[in-house]
């Protein structure tokens, strides 16, 4: 009998630890497939410009160099600025990439819209090229100090000639973009804007002086 009841109790226990395990695994495998609440908000820049000046026929290779940018603004933080000669960065927005790497798949997909090149190259190229487009990105930044909060970017670019590397023409382009509200994601919406404005004047500065 004893031995019957050490028997039972051996079984009990060992059902009992079972259960608790299984409880344990469907408990953890809930929180594992659960979704997770993430407070970071990412912002993308990934708009292109509507109207683009267009040259057809031209044969010519187009190089883009990978945007040159601001250290203050080679990061994946989203900046701005609440009073003069002083930048902080959001703590719960940031880009889904730099500003830099966002940018060079805009330029090419812009300058191929312009269908006035022959092909349009993007690092790695080690062959030949007409021309080469440098570009450097100075600022980014949302301005609360103005009325109202405005976008600011601002992007300088030269064309080079492939055969000297001789720079044929330079220009800086410097837009504001009201923002519609205060907030980090008025000013991703800012951005957007912004940018696709100035790809649309970097088209007409190469194909202007790409000749």
């Amino acid at each position: 009998m004893i031995g019957n009841r050490q028997g039972i109790l051996s079984y009990s226990k060992a059902a009992l630890l079972f259960v608790s395990a299984l409880a344990s695994i469907l408990v953890s495998g809930c929180t594992l497939f659960s979704p997770v609440k993430n407070e970071v908000r990412v912002g993308l820049i990934d708009t292109l410009p509507l109207e683009l000046p267009q040259a057809e026929g031209r044969s010519a290779t187009l190089l883009l160099l990978p945007p040159a940018i601001n250290p203050v603004y080679d990061t994946m933080r989203m900046a701005y600025t609440t009073r003069p000669h002083e930048i902080e960065y959001f703590s719960r927005h940031e880009w889904g990439a730099s500003p830099a790497n966002m940018l060079l798949p805009l330029l090419a997909q812009t300058m191929e819209n312009t269908q006035s090149f022959n092909t349009v190259l993007t690092p790695p190229h080690f062959g030949s090229y007409r021309y080469a487009l440098r570009s450097e990105i100075l600022t980014l930044t949302q301005d609360f100090t103005s009325v109202p909060a405005t976008l600011v970017f601002s992007l300088r670019v030269q064309l080079v000639d492939g055969t000297s590397n001789r720079v044929i023409a330079g220009e800086t382009l410097s837009l504001r973009e009201p923002m519609r509200e205060e907030t980090p994601y008025a000013g991703v919406v800012a951005a957007n804007i912004a940018v696709a404005n100035a790809l649309r004047q970097v088209a007409e500065f190469v194909l202007e002086d790409a000749r």
